[in-house]
């Protein structure tokens, strides 16, 4: 079985910038006590505070792929609906 990283950047409108942020941060917990989680960590650029990114590590494709069917990515998606200005995920994997 291959380990999948996912790197996840979010750019919230300048505006919605903290409802974003505290709607993100809700998501670390219940995340982290998924089965197959290895590693969810949520970064803020430093010198634009509107982008997120999440640095993710999964002992599969399939279980991220349940992640994304979590009832909290479902409740993070309504509290967010247009608040989010580009999502774009990159699914990778460890080459070395």
């Amino acid at each position: 079985m291959t380990k999948l990283t996912i790197v996840a950047h979010i750019k919230a409108h300048a505006d919605k910038m903290e409802l974003v942020k505290a709607e993100l941060k809700k998501l670390v917990a219940p995340t982290l006590a998924e089965e197959g989680c290895l590693q969810y960590d949520l970064h803020q650029d430093n010198d634009d505070p509107s982008v997120f990114m999440f640095y993710e590590n999964w002992e599969s494709r399939a279980v991220w792929q349940k992640h994304m069917a979590a009832p909290h990515l479902a409740t993070y998606s309504k509290a967010v609906e247009g608040a989010v200005k580009e999502f774009i995920v990159h699914e990778m994997t460890h080459i070395t």
